[in-house]
């Protein structure tokens, strides 16, 4: 397959966010939150656990702990034993805790609205910070999380598996205005479409612009030599077989 230049790539980057576009409209930010803060706060949680339990969880936490203020001053193991069904929870417990006095500190209590600001918030790394920018302040943000690495791998508009590295590529490829819309469509196609086990290719809408079937083909191919073995008459293979077992042994030394 022919090397694919940058700009090549950019305009298929395109055609591939107009193509989700239409096969998944209603793609949006699956967590459930009123405030930037619970936005936050969900997003931490959401680490190795589903949405759907994240949106179990957090109303009884929110409930009690609605903003940057009231979180920082809870007890960590109230924390911990609300948020426990999501797993890895008393890290999780951390960084929200630790998250929330940041803001309390340095932001008067209101969450930043910069990349720079939040990712200097203890407990948030960049995916959390574009999740808020994307969802909370309409700052266009890609949110990396193993769909995008997966998906976007296959697509071959990034040869990377870090996070960040990821992210820069898909910035020069993406145009801006659509990064988090982008983000949550992917989202929704590797859960739906392009699945880690078994990706449904054939009924995929991206088929046509996406290399990894035929790599996928491809890997599966025999070899040539292996594949002219098999294909060999058997009358062939017969003939070999009887000159073997005719033909005189070698004296062994």
């Amino acid at each position: 397959m022919p090397r694919e230049s940058q700009a090549a790539r950019r305009e298929r980057a395109v055609r591939i966010a107009n193509r989700l576009a239409e096969a998944h409209p209603d793609a949006a930010c699956a967590l459930h939150f009123r405030t930037p803060f619970q936005l936050l706060v969900a997003t931490i949680l959401s680490a190795q656990c589903t949405d759907k339990m994240v949106n179990q969880v957090t109303p009884a936490l929110f409930a009690d702990f609605p903003d940057a203020r009231a979180m920082a001053a809870a007890p960590p193991a109230e924390i911990e034993r609300r948020i426990q069904r999501t797993g890895f929870f008393r890290q999780k417990a951390r960084s929200i805790l630790e998250a929330s006095r940041d803001i309390v500190e340095q932001h008067g209590g209101e969450v930043p609205r910069t990349l720079e600001a939040l990712t200097r918030l203890r407990g948030v790394g960049r995916k959390t910070a574009n999740v808020v920018l994307g969802n909370a302040f309409d700052t266009p943000g890609l949110t990396v999380d193993t769909h995008m690495i997966r998906v976007n791998g296959r697509l071959g508009l990034t040869a990377h598996d870090d996070p960040v590295k990821i992210e820069r590529d898909l910035m020069a490829l993406v145009p801006e205005r659509d990064w988090t819309l982008y983000s949550h469509r992917v989202i929704h196609h590797g859960r739906e479409v392009c699945k880690a086990r078994r990706p449904e290719c054939e009924r995929c809408p991206l088929f046509d612009l996406c290399p990894y079937p035929r790599a996928a083909r491809a890997a599966k191919s025999p070899p040539p030599r292996a594949a002219a073995k098999r294909a060999r008459p058997a009358g062939a293979r017969a003939a070999t077989i009887r000159r073997s077992a005719t033909s005189p042994r070698r004296r062994a030394r």
